[in-house]
């Protein structure tokens, strides 16, 4: 069969099974490009709800800001006419000084920027007492609502009219009053501050509203008493209701916070525009939706190509398929070589490095038991001493074909670890199993009957050093199990050779420095003992 026909079943029969390949790469393109069209209109969505949350947050940190000024304003000139009225040193109590009463209400008005005078009314209505030059526009009235209601409540608490006073300069104020009361608790007057509301007028402009914005500060009935921006008007906000001006937003979508006035009959509103608070998210989103339908054009067109290539490339894999193959054959043998030792065909330290890794972290994760028994043999500088490095090659097969024999289950592993040191790596193995199979290749090695005239056994034998960790912590590393491994083959060394030790910690302990110590001066103990030997002889 020819290589484009047999690329026309390929995809069918192999890997797409149901479907074509220009199918399965149109359907990866469609899906990739709705991912990212999904995935850009949510993240416009939650940056659109963000910006709008934002602008909520500002707008209550505004009303919350302006009622707090305006508490704070109006309770300080509330509590200035408290103070003018318990002091007695008004018309009616006794010592009353017209004049020096005259220069202590300037001298209060000098000193609070809001204020714009201090007035005392009769209890007929007559002003007798003006800390100003002139008398503020439905104020000189003796029937004014201030008169009025301190007339039916015989209480001292503070009263806020239902709208705001001119002067005749046209400067617009707001008045706060407090009844006085005569010795005999009849009503003896009236005395009332007026409160500038360009005062407030100059703090709330400081604010950020935008263009469209608007701060209002109403009364309980719904009656305006300002509005920001100042639209130069004051008729508008004595007299213009509130829903009125709410009819005038003219149906666009605004966001309100208001905060009520503690203690006062006051509102305070912060109105923004939505559509100004969603300009500039509106741009952005224009310019990501650009963004993304030219990204999405060429998702589609470098798709086409992808779908041209892949074409191009199953036909030259198809066509070339024999000499992959016999690569892969290749490869395979010279992975094999580069994982085993050459001279003792067990696995090599590259192999066993790697396989050790692999089985640490597979016991870590399944709670599994690891177990690694490290095998020196004995004397074995002198056994090439004597023998030559030939003999010492040939020996080091002979041991390695003992140690090969441990390896009865599918995920052990014996390797030349370096030198005539061995390892034979056990996973699920328990101490003693272990234990035991060192044991068995212990003896097995010296059956053998390697004639070795530098041991004492006159053999060759070897030292086993066995380290099982029954239960792997995730914090270890495998250099830790090797480690203990080690130290027990050093102890095996230490406790005289052509034995099996392990690392357990109710037993002494030996560093490396106390080992080497020790087989060295029994070396030389053994040396010593052999000259003397051959000098009787």
């Amino acid at each position: 069969m020819s290589a484009t026909g047999r690329f026309a079943h390929y995809p069918r029969g192999i890997f797409f099974r149901h479907f074509s390949l220009a199918t399965l790469a149109t359907g990866c393109v469609v899906l990739a490009c709705l991912a990212i069209l999904t995935i850009q209109l949510s993240t416009l969505w939650r940056a659109r709800e963000v910006r709008l949350h934002d602008a909520r947050d500002a707008a209550a940190n505004v009303s919350q800001a302006v009622a707090q000024h305006a508490y704070d304003t109006l309770k300080e000139v509330d509590t200035l006419l408290l103070g003018l009225v318990e002091r007695g040193a008004l018309p009616g109590a006794s010592g009353f000084d017209p004049s020096r009463m005259q220069a202590l209400l300037r001298s209060r008005v000098a000193e609070l920027p809001q204020l714009q005078a201090i007035i005392v009314f009769a209890d007929d209505g007559r002003p007798l007492l003006n800390s100003g030059t002139t008398m503020p526009v439905n104020l000189d009235n003796p029937d004014n609502a201030y008169l009025h209601y301190h007339r039916l409540h015989n209480d001292l608490q503070p009263y806020l009219g239902t709208g705001a006073g001119r002067l005749a300069h046209s400067e617009w104020i707001m008045a706060v009053s407090r009844r006085i009361n005569l010795p005999d608790g009849s009503f003896g007057g009236v005395v009332l501050a007026t409160i500038r509301l360009d005062y407030f007028r100059k703090f709330y402009e400081d604010f950020s509203i935008g263009e469209q914005g608007t701060i209002l500060m109403t009364h309980d009935d719904a009656r305006l008493v300002l509005k920001i921006p100042y639209a130069g008007g004051g008729a508008e906000a004595a007299e213009m209701p509130f829903r009125l001006y709410s009819r005038g937003l003219g149906g666009r979508a605004m966001i309100i916070s208001y905060r009520k006035i503690s203690a006062y009959p006051l509102l305070v509103l912060t109105v923004l525009s939505q559509d100004e608070v969603l300009r500039g998210w509106r741009n952005d989103a224009y310019l990501h939706l650009a963004a993304l339908s030219a990204l999405i054009l060429l998702i589609g067109f470098f798709g086409r190509r992808l779908l041209s290539q892949l074409n191009s490339r199953l036909i030259i894999e198809e066509r070339f398929k024999a000499s992959s193959d016999e690569l892969k054959v290749s490869n395979q043998r010279l992975t094999n070589l580069a994982l085993h030792d050459g001279l003792t065909g067990l696995a090599n330290r590259r192999s066993f490095d790697e396989a050790l890794t692999v089985e640490f972290s597979r016991a870590q994760r399944a709670g599994n038991s690891l177990g690694l028994m490290m095998v020196d043999v004995d004397f074995f500088k002198q056994y090439n001493d004597i023998y030559g490095h030939v003999a010492g090659d040939e020996c080091l097969k002979k041991i390695a074909s003992v140690v090969a024999t441990g390896m009865r289950r599918a995920g052990d592993m014996a390797a030349r670890y370096g030198g005539e040191e061995m390892v034979l790596l056990l996973p699920g193995a328990d101490i003693d199993g272990a234990v035991s199979l060192a044991e068995s290749l212990r003896r097995g090695i010296e059956n053998a009957g390697i004639a070795h005239t530098g041991s004492p056994l006159c053999k060759v034998t070897v030292s086993i050093g066995v380290a099982v960790f029954p239960l792997i912590k995730m914090e270890m590393l495998a250099t830790t199990l090797l480690n203990a491994a080690d130290h027990a083959l050093y102890k095996a060394k230490a406790s005289g050779r052509n034995n099996v030790c392990t690392c357990d910690s109710r037993e002494k302990k030996f560093s490396r420095i106390d080992a080497v110590e020790i087989n060295e001066n029994w070396c030389q103990e053994y040396l010593g003992q052999a000259g003397m030997a051959a000098s009787q002889g």
